[in-house]
């Protein structure tokens, strides 16, 4: 028995260190992403955020239209 038996208690400690690095990197990402946006809805605009039919999505609609 010389080699060493991983115990219950490491393997919970590496899943919840790896669970928090997952989400700080997550969290990272998504920030970053907020921060670099344009248009009106970065500026804070609560009118002016959320989705927005583009020509070009009307269009891309009426295409997969059956």
């Amino acid at each position: 028995m010389d080699k060493a038996q991983p115990n219950r208690r490491g393997f919970f400690k590496a899943v919840a260190i790896g669970s928090a690095t997952a989400a700080a990197a997550v969290a990272t990402t998504l920030a970053g992403e907020r921060k670099h946006a344009t248009g009106p809805a970065a500026d804070g605009d609560p009118k002016q955020a959320g989705y927005r039919e583009t020509a070009h999505i009307r269009n891309y609609y009426r295409t997969t239209q059956v």
